[in-house]
């Protein structure tokens, strides 16, 4: 897979918030689900330029958001996607790997840091492989509710 990495257009940032839709307990993955992060992904100036789209043969294939760590300028944290009907097919990995290579080198931290809720097994599988570990367990408020989410890190 051969993927290209730009600023995610405001066009692509409708699509993922307004069309993608993910089957079953995945569907908490929907935009939709979350208003603030809705908003954030429709927002120009909220997502500043932390979204980035992965575009595989000029087809939209997912998007990912890095931000500085508010408490050390060593760790960026992410959160990425991938088209809902991509998803299970065994493409993680190389779009994992893709983003991971894409900040190391366009940002000068040490360390990634992401978060995952905890049901979300695939995922967990696809970090873990590329190197992430699990720091911790966090309650996180998202989708009206209260989930607990899986810390994990990655040294660059």
């Amino acid at each position: 897979m051969t993927f290209d990495i730009q600023k995610l257009s405001q066009n692509n940032a409708e699509v993922i918030a307004d069309e993608w839709k993910y089957p079953g307990v995945y569907a908490f993955y929907d935009m939709t689900s979350d208003p603030e992060d809705y908003e954030e992904l429709l927002t120009p100036s909220l997502r500043k330029n932390n979204y980035f789209q992965v575009m595989e043969d000029n087809h939209l294939f997912g998007f990912f958001v890095v931000e500085k760590a508010s408490d050390s300028n060593d760790i960026v944290e992410m959160g990425l996607g991938i088209k809902p009907e991509l998803t299970g097919k065994g493409l993680g990995q190389s779009f994992l790997l893709e983003t991971l290579d894409y900040i190391r080198k366009h940002y000068s931290a040490k360390t990634v840091r992401l978060g995952v809720v905890s049901f979300n097994d695939r995922a967990k599988k696809v970090y873990e492989k590329v190197g992430f570990k699990q720091t911790r367990i966090y309650d996180q408020p998202t989708n009206g509710s209260v989930y607990p989410f899986i810390e994990m890190k990655m040294e660059l």
